[in-house]
């Protein structure tokens, strides 16, 4: 899951959180899953292909398989109009290994569910789309059976804060603290959002990390900024935010120095090749016979996490399950101060 600030700010300020309309717009005499199907259901903007179907609730479309029907707006993409529960079968083992435990992957199934009902609104052509920028949907083909079992022992559970769906973001790893969301994004303060000290997640992988890249391929990366202070030497942490993650990066060119917003820094380079912003150092490596095998001006950087740390840590949801926590304790240490409902608008 992928969230910018620009996304962020709209969703805080709207209170119905979703993207611009792209194709018409749906009159309101048209056929909306969202009011007329039995249960609650969505559409899922596919993209652009062929799509046949395979019954009265199976399509194909480029390749693949999936469940629900189909509509295809004015520029001819394919949105899938899809069950969803029958969405979340596909999402869940592919937000979250189906080998976890199932406290883990029904934490996961409630945090997915909120999040889509979120972003509901008949006014707009689609809900969502079917990768990271919202969350991973591949089909049929994506379902496991452990997965489908999370998600039905959760059936219309989603999150709740003073009443209203709780802001249910997610991201792989930590790093061992959770980060506010008005520090990732410079929003709105929510109160279930401020952070969370982790001890659950040093299983991952991305637990702790390095990463080396050469000092030239930051500076190709940021021409402009360096161009009125010179050739780059050094770059360099700036400010933190009280999780430990970086808010500014220096690059240095030898006495003038200029600041670039951490969050740029790391789409710049690559976001896995610094996989998160819990960077604890960074600077040019020595070169000395100690590291013979880089290459002169080569950057080092040491770090913890995988993704925007903001919400549920997901090898923090797997550690919890492992120790005995049930899903409900899960989203209330991620999200302090919520709790798990029902929600009030699926239909029977």
């Amino acid at each position: 899951m992928v969230i910018s600030r620009s996304r962020f700010l709209a969703a805080a300020g709207a209170g119905m959180l979703g993207f611009a309309t792209r194709g018409r717009a749906r009159a309101a005499d048209d056929f909306d899953p969202a009011t007329t199907a039995t249960r609650q259901a969505l559409r899922v903007l596919l993209g652009r292909g062929t799509a046949v179907a395979q019954g009265p609730d199976r399509f194909a479309f480029n390749g693949r398989i999936y469940r629900g029907t189909f509509t295809q707006t004015s520029d001819g993409s394919v949105v899938n109009l899809v069950d969803l529960e029958a969405y979340l079968y596909s999402v869940v083992p592919r937000e979250m290994s189906p080998a976890w435990p199932s406290a883990a992957m029904q934490a996961q199934a409630i945090c997915s569910r909120t999040y889509v009902l979120q972003r509901s609104n008949p006014r707009r052509a689609y809900d969502v789309v079917p990768s990271e920028l919202d969350q991973v949907y591949g089909g049929c083909a994506s379902e496991s059976p452990a997965a489908r079992a999370a998600v039905d022992a959760t059936a219309g559970s989603v999150l709740r804060y003073a009443g209203a769906f709780a802001y249910a973001l997610y991201s792989s790893c930590c790093g061992g603290h959770t980060e506010a969301s008005s520090d990732a994004w410079n929003g709105p303060s929510f109160a279930y959002l401020m952070g969370v000290s982790c001890p659950y997640c040093t299983a991952s992988p991305y637990y702790r990390w390095q990463r080396t890249l050469p000092l030239a391929t930051v500076a190709s990366a940021f021409t402009a900024q360096l161009a009125p202070i010179g050739a780059l030497t050094d770059v360099r942490l700036g400010a933190i935010d009280p999780s430990g993650r970086a808010k500014t990066v220096e690059l240095d060119a030898g006495g003038a120095s200029e600041f670039v917003m951490a969050s740029r820094f790391r789409l710049s380079v690559g976001a896995r090749t610094v996989p998160s912003l819990l960077i604890t150092k960074m600077g040019l490596m020595n070169d000395s016979p100690a590291s013979p095998a880089q290459e002169p001006g080569t950057l080092a950087i040491t770090g913890g996490g995988l993704g925007h740390g903001v919400g549920l840590c997901q090898w923090g949801a797997r550690g919890m399950a492992l120790a005995g926590h049930r899903a409900s304790d899960i989203l209330a240490f991620y999200f302090p101060g919520t709790d798990v409902g029902h929600d009030c608008r699926r239909k029977r």
